[in-house]
């Protein structure tokens, strides 16, 4: 790991150098501890927290006050670009989706990673599969730290469903024979509503599955008539959550991790049962870690020694927390073994194990470039959003 002097202080000269205490070296060096202020626009804090506490308790002579906030994807960036105008930039790591990695990308907000700070990072061979596959749309600029299959994947009660949709074709057969008891979230503001979004041209084998303007004529009709059968559309995968559990809702569009943590949290009753559909390709979900640019060269060292950290064994496996993005480690070889008693407990108890082979048996996707998602974000809204139940 990267190594910078614990204490660095001007000679004074004298009479002034020969009187310092111990108590006034304490206090330079307290002085000299930098303070690392960390955003998160992902709820990744869930899964890193611990890794990044641990990071500050063992550095606690370099590491002052460690400070966490939460943020949403479209106010990063703006917010990130005046400090960066301005010469002072405050915040020193941003965790974030597809979303905002790919919006900092376009304006060139993020420290280029990878090969310029490559000898001071991990060598990404230490990758699991499916992080390395998800880790490429980073371009260099961030460093993956969880992954989780995704979705889209279907969340069901086994005593309101009795013949589960094997298709596409079929699950909107079910929602007209069952209007209101299907819902998903608003893609732009859901993880499942996304998935689901990003994986029917892939079960309803349409021209180009990464171009929602021109490869998605399938899809577009697919969720427009889906609409007429569907109650509305909530802002939020919480909210689905919530009507599932009551059992305002039979079926839901799901995600591996919103199918597991519900369920531990007792938002969900743990017999639901869930499924995927002929033609299904997971849309991989991920998140990274992502440095601004500014940075001083002491502070992007520790940065990046901090990084570093994070991409241990012990601090991966964290991630595993409870299910919230399962299997959650990016790092290969990190079994739930590793993970805390509380982590194992809740998985062994509340995970699947069909999820195992569904990984191994099905292709994982990556999401749409920030150009193609801003332009379905839109056309949901105004073509699928705006005609729900009518």
């Amino acid at each position: 790991m990267n190594r910078f002097a614990a204490t660095r202080r001007d000679v004074l000269g004298g009479a002034a150098a020969i009187a310092a205490t111990g108590a006034g070296l304490g206090r330079a060096r307290a002085a000299e501890a930098a303070s690392i202020s960390i955003i998160d626009a992902a709820g990744n804090l869930a899964l890193t927290r611990a890794g990044f506490d641990a990071f500050a308790k063992a550095n606690a002579s370099r590491v002052g006050r460690m400070s966490f906030t939460n943020s949403t994807a479209p106010e990063i960036p703006g917010k990130l670009r005046a400090q960066q105008d301005a010469g002072k930039v405050d915040i020193d790591l941003v965790l974030g989706g597809n979303d905002v990695l790919a919006a900092g990308i376009e304006l060139k907000l993020w420290e280029p990673l990878f090969p310029a700070h490559a000898a001071k990072l991990p060598d990404l061979k230490i990758l699991s599969p499916m992080a390395t596959k998800l880790q490429s749309a980073a371009e260099g600029q961030a460093l993956v730290v969880a992954v989780c299959p995704g979705g889209p994947i279907l969340e069901y009660m086994p005593d309101l469903v009795k013949v589960v949709p094997q298709t596409a074709e079929e699950l909107l057969a079910w929602c007209k024979q069952n209007p209101k008891k299907f819902m998903y979230a608003r893609p732009a503001n859901s993880g499942p509503g996304r998935a689901f979004m990003m994986g029917l041209p892939y079960l309803l084998g349409d021209s180009n599955p990464r171009d929602p303007k021109d490869g998605w004529a399938k899809s577009w009709a697919y969720m427009e008539e889906m609409s007429k059968y569907l109650e509305y559309y909530p802002t939020g995968t919480g909210a689905v959550m919530k009507e599932f559990g009551e059992g305002t809702r039979s079926m839901i569009a799901s995600h591996v991790g919103w199918d597991i943590n519900p369920r531990v949290l007792g938002v969900v009753p743990k017999e639901a049962q869930i499924s995927t559909m002929k033609g299904f390709h997971w849309i991989g979900d991920s998140h990274f870690m992502c440095v601004p640019k500014g940075l001083s060269p002491e502070k992007l060292a520790l940065v990046l020694e901090m990084v570093s950290y994070m991409m241990t064994p012990s601090a991966q496996a964290y991630t595993y927390d409870k299910g919230y993005f399962y299997p959650g480690p990016a790092v290969a070889g990190v079994t739930l073994a590793m993970a805390t008693k509380e982590s194992q407990d809740a998985i062994g108890e509340f995970g699947r194990d069909i999820y195992t082979k569904l990984i191994a048996d099905n292709p994982i996707e990556l999401p749409l470039d920030s150009a193609g998602l801003v332009y379905a974000f839109r056309r949901w809204d105004e073509q699928v959003g705006a005609k729900v139940g009518k």
